[in-house]
């Protein structure tokens, strides 16, 4: 049955693109688009499910210990969306003293942690050797973390300050200590939603390309989408696919991670915030476009430990973070924290070994979870649908 482009499809349409991807067949954006329309959430959740067993036969689910370390909110960028940046003026602007710094790193050691992830704004002033040598610092103090930093528009940013092209930056910081790259910075990879809700901020093809040259020297990195402001279901299928048009290509990307816009305290706190209705439902539409990326992670950061541990049976095969620390998303008024325990406990729930891994899905061979006691039972399609 034809459907119009505003038309909500009828489920026999959905299951037929269903049916067809998991027989072997691309989803293409057309059809994607239709699903993201689809209200029938429990046939698109069951297909994502059954995607990630045949990836993910194995009787756990993974999670990660890190923090995220802020060590600056000045930026140069005007977003829209972000509760969390200060202009470069701005008196709540800072740059996190070095030693501040270290003992964050230290205390995400000292509670297990083996990386951080390390973000900031677009410093208008910070040489390059600033933040190679902040990469040296915790490097030489703290051999066994992983620095997983500077998102892609920071890292363009560098190349504007420093007047240097992308692939030598890259080399430079990676010898610094850099270890991979984060998705942060990706909201729509949309021009036209870009530069629509943001001004001085990198756009779609040159983020794209700091991924490309990172996986060409050889790096590993993952890629995100915030969802749910100003874009058309067509453009989030649109970010989609570059992302699978580059993972085609470089096969760097480690995992996705998709969350809903945050509207409080931001320029955009009109628009009403996404459900768990539409989170589910993109997430499992992503796994099932993303049929080349490894690992899906769920974000209960943004949707509560709930939504997030459900979110493992809509595709997501990871619990994501532990967080010991997040800055971005709480300024925009969503706080939600899990303790180690509610995170291994929120995998066990539903049938799964918790299993702990790094940001190269390296599973550590001293978790708890090992030994002969340790036994899943089967884990249930899912079957009820979720309020809008």
């Amino acid at each position: 049955m034809v459907t119009s482009a505003t038309s909500t499809p009828d489920s026999l349409t959905v299951r037929r693109i269903l049916d067809a991807t998991l027989a072997g067949r691309r989803l293409s954006a057309a059809d994607a688009a239709l699903l993201l329309r689809s209200r029938d959430l429990a046939a698109i959740g069951r297909a994502a499910h059954a995607m990630t067993m045949r990836l993910h036969p194995e009787p756990y689910r993974t999670y990660n210990i890190d923090r995220n370390i802020n060590y600056t909110n000045i930026c140069t960028a005007v977003c829209d969306f972000c509760a969390f940046y200060r202009g470069p003026k701005h008196p709540e602007g800072y740059v996190l003293d070095r030693d501040v710094l270290l003992t964050k790193v230290e205390e995400t050691v000292a509670l297990g942690g083996d990386q951080i992830l390390m973000q900031g704004g677009l410093h208008p002033t910070l040489p390059l050797e600033w933040y190679e040598e902040l990469l040296r610092d915790i490097k030489d103090r703290f051999p066994q973390v992983n620095i997983h930093g500077f998102s892609p528009p920071e890292i363009h940013h560098f190349t504007k300050v420093s007047k240097r092209p992308l692939r030598e930056v890259l080399e430079r910081l990676a010898q610094a200590g850099l270890g991979s790259l984060p998705g942060g910075g990706g909201e729509i990879l949309v021009d036209r939603v870009r530069s629509a809700m943001t001004r001085g901020k990198v756009l779609t093809d040159d983020w794209l390309d700091v991924h490309r040259e990172w996986h060409r020297l050889g790096g590993k990195s993952t890629a995100t989408m915030m969802y749910g402001h100003i874009e058309t279901l067509a453009e989030r299928v649109e970010h989609l696919e570059r992302l699978r048009d580059l993972q085609d290509e470089t096969g760097g990307f480690t995992a996705f991670i998709c969350w809903s816009f945050q509207p409080d305290n931001t320029e955009m706190d009109d628009i009403p915030a996404s459900g768990p209705f539409e989170y589910l439902k993109t997430q499992a539409v992503a796994r099932l476009y993303l049929d080349n990326f490894p690992n899906i992670q769920s974000s209960w950061v943004t949707q509560g430990r709930e939504i997030g541990q459900l979110a493992l049976l809509y595709g997501a095969n990871d619990m994501g973070s532990l967080m010991i620390e997040e800055n971005v998303v709480s300024a925009a008024g969503t706080v939600h924290h899990l303790t180690l325990e509610q995170m291994r406990s929120a995998i066990a729930q539903l049938g799964w070994i918790p299993r702990r891994r790094n940001v190269f899905y390296e599973l550590f061979e001293d978790d708890p979870a090992d030994g002969a006691r340790a036994r899943a039972r089967a884990v249930p399609l899912p079957m009820a649908t979720v309020g809008p």
